[in-house]
């Protein structure tokens, strides 16, 4: 029986709503041997867009592999190396017995190996029999192109989190590095393979992307628009009514607005509706639902503004009331925020946190909107 609210993991197939334009997008790069880069809030949807798109791929009778690779808890450059490495090559070619003459053949001159003994107890194909030195780092950085070429299959990398590689030791390094590999391609490697740069530290992702620092023009950048509401209500009713539930379009629509449209926290706030009643569900349904799902994320919110200071509190709470004008003196004075280079730093603090962020134009919006209904209702007691 198929699950209508999947919430937990990406989602593909006729589970997947919305975003078609995108999709289509991103296999149109794709096949022109571009790079992508997608920065989105989390929860928005950014996996299941790009599997969306392979499956879309696949489905026109693409032929190509994808490797994936998380930066979440990679926090060196060996890591990284080793990990993308020996994804790369899972993709390329399956699970051989030997993986040796493989990575002798496609990584000549470098300290990486294969050891069977790791291979057997965490996965990972490549080894490294000294410390990870430049020209190691450049041979996994290439190693895509190598192998696409020799496995005659283009591959697709996508590296999720990408904006932990500046958690490394070196992260600046590794993005110049990057960069030059990117540069010294020819026509044929560059139609072999192509990077997909994920992150959901908008802020973060913006600085290495946004601001020209790293990659200019080697990446191109896939804005996710909001999926439509109309697409999303017909998507909770149709779900509700597989189990027999029923549901008003205009209690949807306050949904949609709390939630900005975003699809995973209305997939889990209608997976609890549907399991809180046999039948109708009225508004009392929806209120006990919205007070589980932020019992759920409550101590993740409490942990976020425990870790801000005073003034950084006093200036979110001028983002909530609306204000944007925050070096002028009356809103110092009414926030206290002491003085214009004052305001200057708790932005770029809360930006840092990834609490907030600003529009081309200067607007500053809260990122996660469980997290600013929260702290509207519960932290800052406010009218909603």
């Amino acid at each position: 029986m198929d699950i209508p609210f999947v919430y937990s993991k990406y989602v593909t197939g006729k589970g997947n709503i919305g975003r078609k334009t995108e999709a289509r997008a991103i296999a149109n790069l794709l096949g022109q041997g571009e790079n992508i880069v997608i920065y989105e809030a989390p929860k928005t949807g950014k996996t299941s867009l790009v599997q969306q798109a392979f499956f879309n791929m696949k489905s026109s009778g693409a032929d190509f592999v994808s490797a994936g690779v998380s930066l979440l808890n990679v926090r060196t450059l060996r890591d990284l190396a080793t990990r993308l490495g020996s994804e790369v090559l899972h993709a390329a070619y399956g699970s051989p017995q030997d993986y040796t003459p493989i990575v002798e053949a496609l990584l000549p001159g470098t300290h990486f190996v294969f050891d069977p003994q790791r291979y057997a107890d965490c996965g990972e194909i490549l080894s490294l029999n000294w410390e990870l030195d430049q020209d190691d780092l450049r041979a996994a950085l290439s190693l895509p192109y190598r192998a696409a070429r020799k496995c005659g299959r283009k591959i697709y990398v996508l590296l999720d989190e990408f904006q932990n590689i500046m958690l490394t030791e070196d992260g600046d390094r590794a993005c110049r590095l990057m960069e030059e590999v990117f540069r010294e391609l020819d026509a044929e490697d560059k139609a072999a393979a192509s990077y997909i740069f994920t992150g959901s530290k908008v802020n973060a992702m913006h600085e290495i992307f946004g601001t020209k620092k790293y990659f200019f023009r080697q990446a191109e950048r896939v804005k996710i628009g909001e999926i439509d509401t109309r697409e999303i209500i017909d998507h909770v009713i149709r779900g509700l009514l597989a189990s027999g539930k029923v549901i008003d379009r205009d209690l949807l629509l306050g949904v949609c607005k709390l939630f900005r449209n975003n699809i995973c926290y209305i997939n889990h706030f209608s997976a609890i509706c549907d399991s809180l009643t046999k039948g109708y569900i009225m508004e009392p349904i929806l209120n006990e639902a919205l007070s589980t799902i932020v019992s759920i994320h409550e101590p993740r919110f409490i942990a976020t503004m425990e870790d801000l200071t005073t003034f950084q509190v006093s200036l979110l709470r001028a983002v909530l009331d609306g204000q944007t004008k925050f070096t002028s003196s009356d809103v110092i004075e009414q926030y206290a925020l002491n003085s214009s280079a004052n305001v200057r730093r708790l932005k770029d603090a809360l930006c840092k946190k990834e609490i907030i962020t600003f529009s081309d134009n200067g607007v500053p919006s809260v990122i996660d909107p469980l997290f600013e209904y929260w702290a509207r209702r519960y932290y800052f007691e406010m009218t909603i």
